[in-house]
């Protein structure tokens, strides 16, 4: 975490580089962006503006098995000499509310994408880039909002766990990079997920099935002129 004493006055004591690494990977031009957008941005000064939910947010992706007051606490750990007020978690939750998915929506679709270039080590094949499918499932908050979209795994008599969220995203291979993604109830499954993100592929793309993801995922398919759907892993496949 670092601390910029010259950036204070110009920019609040939430400027750039006060929040930590995240503000080095997006910037806050980019994020007030996506707030301005999205129609997010706060009404009146607050003690948690929108650009700080949003990087509140991405740190509790980093740290997920913290609490919100564990979190906020690496985030402003940059700016413990200044002793700000730490906000309550029922503060954190009701600003998290306030600001909506919808900025981190828009922020994913604008820093998402390929990067690697054709010098990149296995990114191309046989002039192609390549991408990958692949699939988890998560768990989610057990509330009764969620769980009439997210349902629990079930027994012949019990339902058990909590609610299950099936994420796939579309992957370039070699650099890791994520290109797209979906995310639905676990009940979607591969082949309905997979099929909406090879509708995201560019021109002069090839996607290649993992081992959890097989091609028969994305079997029916009709790809755009100059893409190239999954096939299964023959000895000439990219690794």
């Amino acid at each position: 975490m670092c601390h910029h004493q010259e950036d204070r006055g110009s920019q609040g004591v939430y400027a750039p580089g006060h929040l930590g690494e995240l503000t080095q990977v997006l910037d806050f031009d980019l994020v007030d962006a996506v707030a301005e957008e999205t129609g997010t941005v706060q009404r009146r000064t607050r003690l948690l503006p929108t650009r700080v939910v949003i990087y509140f947010v991405l740190a509790l992706a980093l740290f997920e098995h913290c609490g919100y007051r564990r979190v906020w606490a690496k985030m402003v750990a940059g700016l413990r000499v200044l002793a700000l007020a730490a906000p309550t978690a029922s503060a954190l939750a009701r600003a998290r509310r306030r600001v909506g998915p919808m900025p981190l929506k828009a922020l994913f679709e604008a820093v998402s994408g390929a990067v690697g270039r054709p010098s990149t080590p296995g990114v191309f094949w046989r002039g192609l880039r390549t991408v990958a499918i692949d699939a988890t499932s998560l768990h989610v908050p057990d509330t009764a909002k969620i769980a009439a979209r997210y349902v629990k795994r079930a027994g012949e008599r019990l339902t058990f766990g909590y609610p299950l969220l099936r994420l796939s995203v579309l992957v370039e291979c070699g650099t890791r990079a994520i290109v797209g993604a979906v995310f639905g109830p676990e009940a979607d499954g591969e082949t309905t997920q997979a099929k909406g993100l090879l509708r995201q592929l560019h021109a002069g793309c090839s996607c290649w099935p993992t081992p959890a993801t097989t091609a028969g995922s994305c079997s029916g398919t009709s790809p755009a002129p100059g893409r190239h759907t999954c096939a299964g892993p023959g000895p000439d496949a990219p690794r």
